[in-house]
């Protein structure tokens, strides 16, 4: 599947953005899809993601409580709801998606194929 990631921006410490990840494909549904992000000097790291056919999302620790995953297999659309942003959370964020993603890769950027081109999020203090 192509995806695009859009709804990046500014916010200020303790804020909200919503994250959106357009996809095409006509078995999106059986895809699981994750969202990582990389902050400036850091490494890739694992966000939040959904498995196959499974509306059941996994999170980071360090999001967890904060962020929100969400897709709507109708519209091909997976989303990131991102509240009580932290300095911390800045970094460009990718979508992935996977059709042979099993369960125990979902947090592994290895378990993917397909990868949007990310979009940049910054969080002031």
């Amino acid at each position: 599947v192509q995806l695009q990631a859009y709804g990046g921006g500014l916010a200020h410490a303790g804020g909200s953005l919503r994250l959106s990840c357009a996809a095409s494909g006509r078995t999106f549904s059986s895809y699981a899809v994750g969202w990582f992000r990389q902050g400036p000097g850091k490494e890739r790291e694992f966000v939040a993601a959904m498995g196959r056919n499974n509306v059941i999302a996994y999170y980071a620790d360090s999001v967890k409580g904060r962020f929100a995953m969400s897709r709507d297999n109708a519209k091909k659309m997976v989303y990131l709801q991102m509240n009580s942003l932290k300095p911390e959370d800045t970094a460009v964020y990718y979508c992935a998606a996977g059709s042979r993603t099993i369960m125990s890769n979902l947090g592994r950027s290895a378990g993917y194929d397909d990868w949007g081109q990310g979009t940049q999020v910054t969080v002031s203090s």
